[in-house]
């Protein structure tokens, strides 16, 4: 019998990882990665600052799959076959081992994202995949009913083979060859991104941060998704962990109303708005001859709360005594429900992420093999799968690029 040709395309996290997992699997088996540009793991290499995120410390599948707006139900077979704890084992059985940081994320211990890229290339060449760099293709063809594929690269050249993975990310040729195939494409949008507010006062605040703000999104006057965790003010709006989570959670919403929307922020959701109109009244009696703008008497930095209370309309002189029952109500508003006008996406640098991609249902998620053409796989962000921040969107790669790399290499 013949050895079994396949071919891997895209040579990311998750391309690797697949060929890697192929050709560890069935030894026999001629394992060929085509990646399109001269860098391969171009991706790994800048994410995380450079540090590279591999994975999170969850170890349950069913809390893991929370982290993914898109791909949770799908995820959740394939997290039992491989998950975080199989990642760490992975790369630990080849010498590369991770730190886990307070929040849960995990880097490897030297901080680098080279030795995540040295180790995956390293260990390509070890089980003998071919790296081909600077190898563009243009079109798939299945050949025949079970009978492989004619992949041709942009050089003319054509190149046969068995089985096919497709780890092409939120490539534009990636989602061509898909569709020529016969599957359907969910169409792609942004996901993991800032706000832009058009406010100048707040962008002058750029760089202070709260630990925790509670967040809710309001598009055409409807409260849609919330989340809480902290929030950075930047040069053209807001970042952080929470407005992430929350733009990939309101990534297809955000897209449809063209990223206007309204932001709700409390500034202090570990109490109730009661509980911050107490507190500032006690604030107001304890206080009462001094300056608001200089006793705040809540947990936020100085100057945001100078920020807030001019929201509020308190000036720089009033002081409590003075404050009339319609602007202690503002203040309270302000703290607790202060509206901000989203005018637009930035961009999060160290990630890169669409949500969009190959319907779920078209892929059996037990090897991650097409349900309509036989032999044709998928990993990574090809897939209608995308994480929050924190090593959720790696995890994915390494996850469905394993389960495909196995699956390719059975002989039946």
């Amino acid at each position: 019998m013949l050895p079994l040709q396949i071919v891997v395309i895209g040579g990311g996290a998750a391309g690797f990882f697949g060929a890697i997992a192929c050709a560890k699997a069935n030894p026999d088996a001629k394992v060929t990665l085509l990646e399109a540009s001269r860098q391969p793991l171009a991706k790994v290499l800048i994410s995380g600052g450079g540090r590279c995120n591999v994975t999170h410390a969850c170890f349950y599948p069913e809390e893991l799959v929370q982290n993914y707006p898109r791909g949770a139900k799908a995820l959740r077979g394939a997290f039992t076959r491989f998950q975080p704890k199989d990642t760490v084992a992975w790369f630990a059985a080849v010498g590369v081992y991770l730190n886990i940081e307070t929040d849960g994320r995990m880097f490897p211990v030297t901080n680098n994202s080279e030795t995540i890229v040295e180790c995956l290339i390293k260990n390509a060449a070890t089980f003998g995949v071919k790296l081909c760099i600077s190898t563009p293709v243009t079109s798939v063809k299945q050949t025949s009913k079970d009978q492989g594929f004619d992949i041709l690269l942009k050089s003319g050249e054509t190149m046969k083979c068995d089985r096919l993975l497709l780890a092409t990310g939120s490539s534009l040729v990636g989602y061509k060859i898909v569709q020529e195939l016969g599957h359907q494409i969910e169409p792609p949008v942004p996901s993991l991104f800032t706000f832009n507010i058009v406010d100048q006062k707040l962008r002058e605040l750029a760089g202070i941060s709260v630990n925790s703000a509670q967040l809710r999104l309001s598009v055409g006057g409807k409260s849609q998704l919330q989340q809480t965790g902290p929030l950075l003010i930047t040069h053209w709006g807001l970042s952080g962990p929470a407005v992430l989570k929350l733009s990939a959670w309101g990534a297809r919403i955000l897209h449809e109303s063209r990223y206007q929307a309204t932001l709700l922020i409390n500034w202090l959701p570990h109490l109730q708005q009661d509980q911050v109109r107490q507190q500032i009244l006690a604030i107001k009696d304890e206080w009462a001859k001094k300056a608001i703008a200089l006793h705040r008497g809540v947990d936020l930095p100085h100057r945001l709360w100078q920020y807030i209370i001019a929201r509020a309309g308190v000036t720089t002189e009033d002081r409590w005594a003075g404050i009339s029952h319609k602007t202690l109500n503002q203040l309270v508003q302000e703290l607790t429900q202060g509206q901000y006008l989203i005018s637009g996406k930035g961009a999060f640098k160290e990630e890169f992420v669409t949500c969009g991609g190959v319907k779920l249902q078209e892929v059996n998620f037990k090897t991650m093999e097409s349900r309509l053409v036989p032999g044709l796989y998928f990993a990574g962000e090809i897939l209608d799968i995308d994480g929050v921040t924190g090593g959720f969107n790696f995890q994915s790669a390494w996850t469905t690029g394993y389960l495909a790399g196995v699956g390719m290499a059975n002989n039946s």
